[in-house]
């Protein structure tokens, strides 16, 4: 708390009920209006750096004054707020609201005993869809063979397979990747190609997943274009 003089606070001129009187001296009464408060007892001109509740030896507990919803917001007197708000009421949810294009990003693993849904903003489920973000896939080219294992260390990403003839006969490659548990589901698709292509994923284990592959008759030489995403699972 910064410390003020007596002197330099305002003399009394005007009765307002948010004003505080502390103190007289020199038969003048001084007094603290709410403004000097937030800068002479919080620490700040008109609010606070930090705000610090709780006695420090128990949980604590910030809530609003009777059936409110309570609003976190940025930049109160401006524009461009982001806000979280805790909803009042029986079933109530919390909004988290970046501004504009802005996300909400988690920076460890996130955890829900319930659905995990997309919304169009309204609380209604939307085609934003559930994916991954940029920067969480990569692409791979696979070298001398259809049979040439590749790697790629993403749980999202592109495989373009060596060009060669198509054939009905079935081959596998095995991908080596660290982001892959033996109790994922691998999704696999084609993208691109002349033929006609069967995936299958024939294996998983910690580390790696295996494509067996073959066309639906198809034997033009082609180099075929895969995209694959991990599905995180367990079997407890």
């Amino acid at each position: 708390m910064s410390n003020v003089a007596i002197s330099a606070l305002t003399q009394v001129s005007a009765v307002s009920s948010t004003d505080i009187y502390p103190t007289v001296q020199g038969n003048v009464t001084y007094k603290v209006t709410a403004a000097q408060l937030a800068t002479y007892m919080l620490g700040g001109t008109g609010g606070v750096a930090t705000t610090v509740v709780g006695t420090g030896a128990a949980n604590a507990t910030l809530g609003s004054n009777g059936a409110w919803n309570l609003i976190l917001t940025t930049n109160t007197a401006g524009s461009n707020q982001g806000t979280i708000t805790i909803n009042n009421g029986a079933n109530g949810n919390i909004a988290i609201a970046p501004n504009g294009t802005g996300a909400t990003t988690v920076a460890s693993a996130l955890s829900a005993t319930g659905s995990i849904l997309s919304s169009n903003g309204s609380g209604t489920l939307g085609t934003s869809g559930i994916g991954y973000a940029t920067g969480a896939g990569g692409t791979v080219t696979q070298i001398t063979s259809r049979t040439t294992g590749v790697t790629l260390n993403k749980p999202v990403g592109q495989i373009q397979m060596f060009s060669a003839a198509g054939s009905a006969t079935a081959q596998s490659f095995v991908v080596t990747n660290s982001a892959v548990a033996a109790t994922d589901i691998i999704h696999i698709n084609q993208v691109s190609g002349t033929n006609l292509y069967v995936l299958l994923i024939t294996a998983v284990a910690a580390g790696s997943f295996t494509v067996t592959f073959y066309t639906t008759g198809g034997t033009a030489t082609d180099a075929p274009l895969l995209n694959f995403a991990v599905i995180k699972g367990v079997i407890a």
